[in-house]
């Protein structure tokens, strides 16, 4: 038998195999209502679209430089200075296959084999997989909902071991909480004093409902800050993201990034121009996020799933649902055979205690979450029975 690498060897992301599935449903004509993955419904703005044909019309298709189109980055670069007030060299930027290829990228140019990277649990599930394949130790923190699910200084204190990495969500994924500039500074600083090496996702920045999120980059210019145009400019399929690296990781990154990528695809970066010139548009939007978190709350309210992370921003509602199941596994295969409803089970984010929460994701139509509102509520009230005390 030949020989099969060990890399492999890591868990599935559940939200993809729940998506499959939902899919296989409805091509056997079910009526599915898809809650489970965080992809936003309402496409690409025009203007990226546009910029798309038109490098298609110029036959402008060759490789870039390996870090992305200077022009690109240098659009980004002033992207931070005019939201946030932050300055720095536009070669600090890194543009990317998608966020995911950022992390790999990172993961490898900071931290060899052996190396202890902590992260938040709930949190999103490729951290941990990407961080297992590339044989990295994973250092779960098993957060609580009195801090929104968030990672604190106290958290860290409270390892047994010390670490070399720490990965923070802003707003998180997949319980829409965040960091606020203190909690964020608070944590920078332990890291700088502590020697660990701080990579943060901002990938869900501009989807924020009570006050805007805070980019790590005001505190320092020591960490990785990941984020990508899948989210907020709503070009899920077309995977160009960024990080913004720290000088000592610029050249390793460079030379990953040509060797594993050569590099990002060319007709997505001109697509993602052109979406940075469509701000204004793109924030009109968020009302319609937050009208549809709103009705799943009311709705999950009604219900009686009260315990739920606070969804300051990105597209997901972290639901307990521990008075009906202590398997979420079953329980969301359940609800989508019956239902056509489709939810992430919670043991995707928290492998310990994940099988008591699931993920519900708001970002669809308004019609599909008023649907999904619907067949929940029909469903607990005829079906649903609540676990033995």
């Amino acid at each position: 038998m030949l020989k099969c690498s060990k890399r492999g060897d890591i868990a599935s992301f559940l939200a993809m195999d729940v998506l499959t599935d939902a899919n296989r449903l409805a091509r056997m004509g079910k009526d599915v209502v898809h809650l489970e993955a965080g992809e936003p419904a309402m496409g690409p703005p025009p203007a990226a679209l546009d910029a798309a044909v038109a490098t298609l019309d110029g036959r402008r298709h060759g490789y870039t430089t390996s870090l992305g189109m200077p022009i690109l980055r240098h659009r980004l670069a002033e992207h931070y200075a005019e939201t946030y007030g932050v300055l720095f060299e536009p070669d600090r930027i890194a543009i990317t296959a998608g966020a995911s290829a950022a992390f790999v990228l990172a993961f490898l140019a900071a931290f060899d084999v052996g190396d202890r990277v902590a992260f938040a649990e709930p949190g999103y599930p490729a951290y941990r997989n990407i961080l297992e394949a590339l044989s990295i130790e994973t250092v779960p923190i098993f957060t609580e909902l009195e801090t929104g699910f968030q990672p604190t200084v106290g958290h860290l204190e409270a390892l047994d071991r010390p670490i070399d990495g720490l990965i923070l969500a802003n707003p998180a994924n997949p319980t829409g909480s965040m960091l606020r500039p203190k909690q964020l500074e608070a944590m920078v600083a332990y890291c700088r004093t502590h020697g660990i090496r701080l990579i943060v996702d901002e990938i869900y920045h501009g989807i924020t409902f009570e006050h805007p999120a805070e980019t790590t980059l005001a505190h320092t210019d020591e960490a990785v800050v990941i984020n990508s145009f899948s989210k907020f400019y709503c070009m899920t399929g077309w995977r160009v993201g960024w990080a913004v690296l720290p000088p000592d990781l610029i050249a390793p990154v460079g030379r990953l990034a040509a060797n594993l990528y050569i590099a990002p695809s060319t007709i997505a970066q001109q697509a993602a121009l052109g979406a940075l010139t469509a701000r204004h548009e793109l924030e009109a939007r968020i009302g319609t996020y937050r009208a549809n978190r709103d009705l799943l709350l009311q709705a999950l309210g009604e219900i009686g799933l009260d315990r739920i992370a606070p969804a300051e921003g990105a597209f997901y509602l972290y639901v307990d649902v521990s008075d009906y199941t202590v398997d979420s596994m079953s329980f969301c295969r359940q609800i989508l055979d019956e239902t056509g409803v489709a939810m992430t089970p919670g043991v995707d984010f928290d492998q310990r205690r994940g099988h008591h929460y699931v993920r519900l994701s708001f970002a669809g139509a308004p019609e599909t979450i008023e649907a999904a509102a619907i067949r929940l509520k029909s469903w607990f009230s005829r079906t649903a029975r609540r676990c033995a005390a």
